[in-house]
């Protein structure tokens, strides 16, 4: 290159240039030129360009191709998503087939966005969410201006001054535009002075706080309540940042003398300065906000607040002059007195300029004796004849005579309120004329339609509950009656009432339940599960004559249900009236002759009432008339109890004969023998029954034990394998095997077999209890921890937990398992024993007793333990407190 040659020769002349413009020249048109001289935005001129480039159609074509071969490769043009910016398709035409597929592709892309709308809105909210959590003090300003709630307008100190710590223009502390940070260099500008900046700063707010103030009336267009939660939400706590105060008192102040007229100014800054300690500058400045704002009531109430007790008083006076008609200020002069007479005498002098005032009458009310309330209640109903509350507390303390004329005056100025008829009927009802509450209510229901009152099911079944709580029975029963049906589609009556009845009981309003069911089975009254509901819940809740006088009604109904027989008869001997329970039974006979149930429940009455001749003398006719495996089976018990070992093989043999599939007459036969020191013909008898019962657990259980018994220990071993070969993730199969190998003292085969059992039954609640306490005792938790996330709601491992406990010494913790245990399965009776063991060494007498009865109450019949005992033969005719007892007292804690 030519160095004498400037580089910038030969080069076309940049966007918008004019020659000689720097000297002042502004270039020249012609009539050839179209508008006016060179403009920054005119495309270039080739007047100035080199020699053989003057061409206006060649530069424009060769400045596009630059433009096109010239991509822009910068990582600022670089999206992951889209690449580079830009179109391959830019120059080309734009045909209406090229519309037609954008259209498709935008409603694609719409549809799309529709379908993640729910899921982005979701992740929005939680976003935001999480935003308030994290800055607090502006949390309710960005609430109020995203839903516009309270506001008129928007607040614009909201959106100017979000939070004493809010970035600029959100707030005080942030750098201003241009660059500007207070005590930093900005470039090209030097150091600013502080001072000018905080000048600048307050011309600012005062500039942005008249904006929001009407030039007329001077009144600010925001809304008071919202801005005062505003400015309450900027007030500091007290030993808050001191920086944070400052600026509070200096943003409040700036409030105040823009509009002096605004209440909640003078009460935020009033708050301020109480918190922080300035209690006299905090009520002088709260007395300047009354000259002020004279008609505020919010002002007067925050005065009379922060004054003392006799200036507090002058305060309320003062405001009782600029607001006559303010009944909270008169409930605060009242609230101020300390005598009775006072209170009394501000309340009416209150009344006489606000008679209509509901609040003022019972305030009043509440302070006279009941002649005297009775008197101004007469005035009160005539002063305020919509209010339900005065109208009812009149009728309260009249005679019946004035309450029934108040109640139906009453019912003329409001005749859409339904507790107006409701209390007619509990005052009917109080005064003995039962007769009257069912037209009542019936009339109440007739004349709410007719006023166009839509009857609330739900609301009246509330309020029958609350005349239940009440003592109302007759008027709760018939609201029930009343209202139980409607809304209810036919199909849904028999749930829906059930669910209204166990509702009623579970909130302890058992009449309310009582009249469900009254209702229920005068709809339904050969329906036995509601008769069974219904007896369920007197034998719960009701009395025995209660009981027994629905069971005749029931089995009036349904007299081949035999479980309502069976309840009748229960209740009766459980009275000791054995000859009433009999003559129940002989009726159940002629209603279901060929009834299984009823004949083993007429054997099990006799015989335990040792009526043993009776009781054979029904098993013979049930053999005769209803033969079935069970009468078999309690026909040999009966004879076994008896010591009368023939008869019992020969009943047994006879039994076996018709059902050889039965299991339990092979276990019979075999223990009998066992009895009798025959084990070869027991062994014998529990092989013949595997061959018929090969799915019997235990069958196979009593031939191992018998093995175990004399010894073979070999043999017993191979019974359980072969057991578990034929009935395969069985957990009582397997737990027998562990303790087989325990009781030889074979714990680590034992161990072995417990692993290989919790892998073949992993969610067997029974084989985790057995394996926490084969552990060794530090070992214990940890395999507690594991049982229960296996088998959470099993009560095996509940109630092995509750034993943990028991062993630590934990004792409160072991009584709340103990519980969680019976609540989760009441009929697993070792759980009922081990916690009378328990208590019975923990607790106390009452403990003990309460215990008692409930394992009473819920009747177990399940249980390791439980069933040793309770089928034994010298115990069988225990009773369930016997039986409780029995157990727990071969319970040894060595566990």
């Amino acid at each position: 290159m030519n160095k004498k040659k400037k580089p910038f020769l030969g080069m076309p002349a940049p966007l918008g240039y004019v020659p000689g413009l720097g000297r002042g020249a502004t270039g020249f048109t012609t009539r050839s030129d179209i508008g006016p001289a060179r403009d920054a935005n005119d495309p270039v001129d080739d007047r100035h360009a080199p020699p053989g480039k003057r061409t206006v159609g060649d530069q424009m074509k060769k400045n596009q191709a630059a433009d096109d071969d010239d991509e822009d490769l910068n990582d600022t043009n670089y999206d992951e998503f889209n690449g580079y910016a830009g179109s391959l398709f830019s120059s080309g035409p734009y045909e209406k087939d090229d519309e037609e597929a954008d259209a498709i592709y935008a409603a694609l892309d719409k549809r799309m966005d529709e379908r993640r709308k729910e899921r982005r809105e979701q992740r929005e909210k939680e976003e935001i969410e999480k935003y308030r959590m994290e800055r607090p003090k502006i949390q309710q300003q960005f609430s109020d201006l995203k839903t516009g709630e309270n506001h008129t307008s928007v607040d614009p100190r909201q959106t100017q001054f979000g939070g004493l710590n809010t970035p600029y223009p959100g707030g005080l502390n942030t750098p201003y535009p241009g660059g500007m940070t207070p005590g930093l260099m900005t470039p090209g500008t030097g150091e600013l002075d502080m001072r000018k900046i905080g000048q600048a700063r307050n011309t600012l707010m005062d500039m942005r706080l008249s904006q929001v103030s009407d030039s007329v009336s001077g009144q600010t267009v925001v809304d008071p309540k919202g801005y005062l939660t505003d400015l309450n939400s900027m007030i500091p706590t007290h030993g808050g940042d001191i920086n944070d105060i400052k600026k509070a008192r200096l943003l409040l102040k700036s409030v105040r003398e823009t509009n002096p007229h605004h209440p909640p100014a003078w009460i935020a800054s009033a708050r301020l300065e109480e918190v922080t300690g300035k209690l006299q500058v905090a009520r002088n400045l709260i007395m300047k906000g009354t000259e002020m704002c004279p008609k505020s009531e919010d002002v007067w109430l925050e005065a009379a607040r922060l004054q003392p007790g006799d200036t507090a008083k002058a305060v309320v006076a003062q405001a009782v002059r600029h607001l006559p008609q303010s009944v909270r200020i008169y409930i605060r002069a009242a609230e101020l007195e300390t005598d009775i007479r006072a209170k009394k005498r501000v309340l009416r002098k209150a009344l006489e300029h606000v008679p209509n005032s509901v609040r003022l009458w019972k305030a009043a009310v509440e302070l006279e004796e009941p002649e005297d309330a009775r008197i101004m209640l007469s005035r009160a109903v005539e002063c305020c004849p919509t209010s339900v509350e005065l109208w009812l507390a009149l009728a309260r303390l009249e005679t019946y005579e004035n309450a029934r004329k108040v109640l139906n005056k009453a019912r003329e100025n409001i005749p859409t309120d339904r507790h107006i008829w409701i209390t007619a009927a509990k005052l009917e009802e109080a005064n003995g004329n039962t007769q009257m509450v069912e037209k009542i209510i019936d009339r109440a229901i007739t004349s709410l339609r007719a006023n166009g009152v839509e009857i609330n099911r739900e609301q009246w079944i509330q309020d029958a509950e609350e005349c239940d709580r009440a003592g109302s029975v007759a008027t709760c029963q018939a609201v029930m009656r009343a209202v139980i049906g409607i809304g209810i589609e036919e199909e849904d009556r028999k749930h829906t009432w059930m669910e209204d009845a166990d509702s009623c009981v579970a909130h302890n309003a058992l009449e309310c339940a009582r009249a469900i069911y009254a209702y229920a089975l005068q709809v339904f009254p050969s329906k036995k599960s509601v008769w069974l509901r219904a007896a369920y819940f007197e034998k719960n809740h009701g009395t025995r004559e209660s009981l027994e006088a629905l069971l005749q009604r029931a089995v009036a109904h349904c007299p081949k249900a035999e479980v309502l027989w069976l309840m009748g008869a229960k209740s009766k001997w459980l009275a000791g009236d054995v000859p009433a329970a009999r003559s129940i039974l002989a009726l159940a006979f002629q209603a279901n002759p060929n009834s299984e149930e009823i004949w083993l429940a007429a054997v099990k009455l006799e015989s335990e009432n040792d009526e043993y001749e009776r009781a054979r003398r029904l098993l013979a006719k049930a053999r005769s008339s209803a033969p079935t495996a069970r009468v078999f089976m309690k026909s040999v018990k009966l004879e076994w109890v008896q010591d009368n070992i023939r008869a019992a093989q020969d009943l047994c043999e006879e039994a076996l004969r018709h059902y050889e599939d039965f299991p339990k007459l092979w276990m019979m036969k075999g223990q009998i023998e066992e009895q009798k020191e025959m084990m070869e013909k027991a062994r014998e008898a529990y092989n013949q029954g595997l061959k018929k019962c090969p799915h019997s657990t235990p069958l196979w259980l009593l031939l191992s034990r018998l093995e175990e018994k004399i010894g073979q220990l070999t043999r017993a071993r191979a019974i359980l394998e072969k057991s578990r070969l034929k009935n395969p993730k069985n957990p009582g199969l397997w737990l027998e095997s562990v303790r087989l190998e325990y009781r030889a003292g074979l714990k680590n085969i034992a161990n072995t077999l417990m692993a290989k059992a919790l892998q073949e039954c992993p969610n067997s609640g029974i084989l985790w209890s057995e394996a926490i306490f084969l552990e060794a005792r530090p070992q214990r938790r940890t395999k507690s921890v594991d049982a229960l996330k296996k088998c959470e709601h099993d009560p095996h491992v509940l109630l092995a937990v509750a034993k943990l406990f028991w062993s630590q010494r934990k004792i409160t913790k072991a009584r709340e398992w103990f519980h969680r245990t019976v609540k989760i399965d009441s009929d697993l009776g070792d759980a009922w024993a081990f916690f009378y063991k328990f208590e019975l060494q923990h607790g106390t007498e009452e403990q003990q007793e309460e215990v008692r009865k409930r394992c009473e109450s819920a009747e177990p019949r399940h249980g390791e333990l439980w069933c040793a005992v309770s089928k034994d033969i010298a115990n069988w005719q225990k009773k369930i407190g016997d039986i409780l007892r029995l157990v727990a007292g071969r319970i040894k804690n060595t566990f």
